[in-house]
């Protein structure tokens, strides 16, 4: 299983991943924490993405995807990482840590740490 950030999921369902992403993603279970989904719906809202989750084929992947949720375990592992980053990428990447699942992003500042198990 992999755990997808928000970007890498948005690529996905967009179509726009690069090859070595693809491969991933084909080889293997998506997940995503629960932050992900608040993370689109916002972005959505603020015109910063054009998406429309209510669009048949937006929901039939995030149906297919499994959703870790937010535990008292994750948030406490979001303090204690060794790179700063926007909250939500914290939660994501302490779910990746708990749940020991690698993280697939682009992101560069979680891409450095040496904590998050990464794809």
């Amino acid at each position: 299983m992999l755990n997808l950030d928000t970007h890498v999921l948005l690529h996905a369902v967009g179509g726009k991943l690069t090859a070595r992403e693809g491969r991933l993603l084909r080889a293997d279970r998506w997940s995503i924490s629960a932050i992900v989904l608040w993370e689109i719906a916002k972005l959505a809202q603020l015109k910063r993405i054009e998406i429309d989750l209510d669009d048949a084929e937006v929901s039939r992947v995030l149906m297919s995807v499994h959703v870790w949720p937010i535990t008292a375990d994750i948030a406490r592992t979001s303090t204690r990482l060794d790179i700063r980053v926007d909250p939500a990428d914290e939660l994501i990447a302490a779910t990746s840590l708990v749940h020991n699942v690698p993280l697939l992003t682009r992101d560069r500042k979680l891409l450095s740490s040496r904590l998050v198990p990464l794809a």
